[in-house]
């Protein structure tokens, strides 16, 4: 495992003090940070990014800041710094756009249904294009999953989490999650990794 770069460090403190302080403050202000549609009347323009720092409980949190933080420096050393901190936060805002965008597709189709009440959190969507950031630069690399204790290479593991996503969000199953979000971002990822692996020059 690579030692933790920069970036990375820096978003898992960010994630984790913005997750302790939503703990410790009053609701009235934790609940300030997610995203809210406009339709329910909660909505500000900062919570465009700051909904991507916060997080609904223990798991959430954990599960997000452990993939960034096993795949996150290898992504961060082979794009840079800068790069990688771009990746990050376009993959989240691409995420949100996903989400939002099919929330209101029921209400395009037929405005009688009325415009969606929803909010999402989490950085699920910023490290989903880090994880699909993995697999595009490093196909063949092969990661041990904790459940089950098995090795998988970095494709086959992008493809079965995007099969699952676009399964689960056409379905409707998997519970309260935004899968949505989870494929704008690893969309973004995807993008990004590939442009840059190519030899793009955005961002030098």
């Amino acid at each position: 495992m690579m030692p933790l770069t920069g970036i990375v460090k820096h978003l898992i403190i960010i994630n984790a003090v913005v997750f302790v302080a939503m703990m410790m403050l009053p609701p009235s202000i934790g609940n300030m940070l997610p995203f809210y549609s406009p339709a329910t009347g909660h909505f500000q323009p900062y919570q465009i990014i700051t909904y991507m720092f916060a997080h609904a409980g223990v798991t959430h949190i954990l599960f997000n800041m452990l993939s960034l933080y096993f795949l996150g420096p290898m992504v961060e050393m082979y794009l840079g710094p800068k790069r990688f901190l771009a990746l990050y936060m376009i993959s989240g805002l691409t995420g949100l756009a996903a989400h939002f965008l099919v929330g209101y597709i029921p209400y395009f189709m037929d405005p009688s249904v009325g415009p969606p009440l929803f909010s999402v959190l989490g950085a699920s969507g910023a490290v989903f294009g880090v994880t699909i950031a993995f697999a595009a630069l490093f196909p063949d690399r092969e990661l041990m999953l904790i459940f089950p204790p098995i090795p998988i290479k970095a494709w086959l593991m992008a493809v079965i989490l995007i099969g699952i996503g676009l399964y689960s969000g056409l379905t409707g199953t998997g519970g309260n999650i935004a899968h949505f979000a989870h494929l704008g971002g690893a969309l973004a990822g995807f993008v990004l990794a590939r442009y840059w692996k190519k030899g793009g020059s955005f961002l030098g």
